[in-house]
């Protein structure tokens, strides 16, 4: 096939039937495959012409599962599974094919992403019992693959920055770090004495079991925070795995839940959130008060876009009473993918004066940021190089 062939045919699949007369491309020839490709483009993004019917580009979608069954098997065949997922997701916004995920058969084809998650949990209280279980499968598998990508990440950036918190410049003999304490006064060499003479010994704080650090994820469970709740999810069941953390994982709207007890396993918190509805942030913020035992060794990570249904004076009134007693509060406008998100900037911007900063983080800048957090260091200057 020449290029310029190939040009044309990609235009023609690009266009579709109808986009394509006039423009020189609508005899363009298509192969057994582009035909089925057109045909499967055609169902989501062409309007149904019901007196075309069975004809080129009269596909559609319509109210027949075994057509839908059809179309999931059709897309996974011709395109790669990145693609699936956004035509999945087109499926379910354009055509409104939400009963494609109320029906087990067609739930166990579709190819599962945080979207699609985030979806299901939207469903949750409306799934049939006898797909609630492929619900689960579905879900499991996303939160497995983002385990792999993530866990021992967040694991590994947390634990360094605990041991680098607990450092101490006045150890105990069994605690010195003697590598640290050699490198750090090598100018201090004595030709006379033939050795270092150490001016200050590094070492680290005495190892125990102790918990060190209290954490508190805050997370707002309106519809529009689906995917940061589907991260939200796995990184608190993350945090909670590791001995020098006690976290909390309380899930908000109008509502509190606090699913703390279901840590153990990402996808019982999942499918312990309820998405949609209102938002009461100055209810959770409450809540969350309570919990807090030992404010200076507290950080309490409030995810929400801060629209709040709620009382907002009282709001920031109770987090100026958890930073002025020495809480770290931090809010992520979104923990996501998905690009820049949309906020309530005026709360954004009051929490700041506060002295909370408040921006979006992606899953994969999550655990340095919790590293940076449990540090101490400047968080406004940890975005900014981020972002830089």
């Amino acid at each position: 096939m020449s290029v310029d062939t190939d040009r044309l045919r990609r235009w023609r699949l690009v266009l579709g039937g109808e986009g394509a007369e006039g423009s020189g491309l609508a005899d363009a020839q298509l192969s057994e495959e582009d035909s089925g490709v057109d045909k499967a483009l055609a169902a989501l993004y062409d309007k149904p012409d019901e007196d075309a019917a069975g004809g080129p580009r009269s596909a559609n979608l319509g109210a027949s599962a075994p057509r839908v069954a059809r179309w999931l098997g059709d897309v996974r065949r011709y395109f790669p599974s990145t693609v699936v997922q956004v035509m999945q997701r087109d499926a379910v916004d354009r055509l409104g094919l939400t009963r494609m995920l109320l029906e087990k058969e067609l739930l166990s084809a579709v190819e599962p992403d945080v979207h699609l998650v985030g979806t299901l949990l939207s469903l949750n209280s409306v799934l049939p019992e006898e797909t609630k279980e492929t619900a689960r499968e579905v879900v499991r598998k996303v939160v497995e693959e983002l385990e792999r990508r993530l866990a021992d990440r967040t694991r590994a950036a947390i634990k360094g920055a605990l041991d680098k918190a607990s450092r101490t410049h006045r150890p105990r003999p069994g605690d010195i770090n003697w590598a640290r304490t050699i490198h750090a006064n090598l100018k201090h060499y004595s030709p006379e004495l033939r050795t270092i003479v150490p001016e200050k010994l590094i070492g680290f704080g005495r190892r125990q079991q102790a918990v060190q650090r209290d954490v508190i994820l805050a997370v707002d469970q309106s519809g529009s925070m689906a995917e940061s709740v589907v991260y939200s999810g796995l990184f608190g069941a993350v945090l909670a795995s590791m001995r020098a953390l006690k976290t909390s994982f309380v899930a908000f709207d109008t509502e509190v839940a606090d699913l703390t007890e279901h840590l153990a396993d990402p996808v019982d918190v999942l499918f312990g959130t309820q998405l949609g509805g209102g938002t009461d942030i100055n209810r959770a913020i409450a809540y969350c008060q309570g919990l807090v035992e030992r404010p200076e060794q507290t950080l309490l990570v409030l995810i929400s876009d801060l629209y709040e249904g709620g009382d907002e004076d009282e709001l920031l009134h109770r987090v100026a009473e958890l930073v002025g007693s020495g809480v770290q509060v931090v809010t992520l406008l979104a923990l996501s993918d998905s690009g820049a998100p949309s906020y309530d900037h005026e709360n954004a911007a009051a929490l700041a004066e506060l002295g909370v900063p408040a921006f979006a983080c992606t899953p994969d800048q999550f655990p340095e940021l919790m590293a940076a957090a449990v540090r101490g260091d400047d968080l406004q200057a940890w975005v900014a190089r981020e972002n830089s």
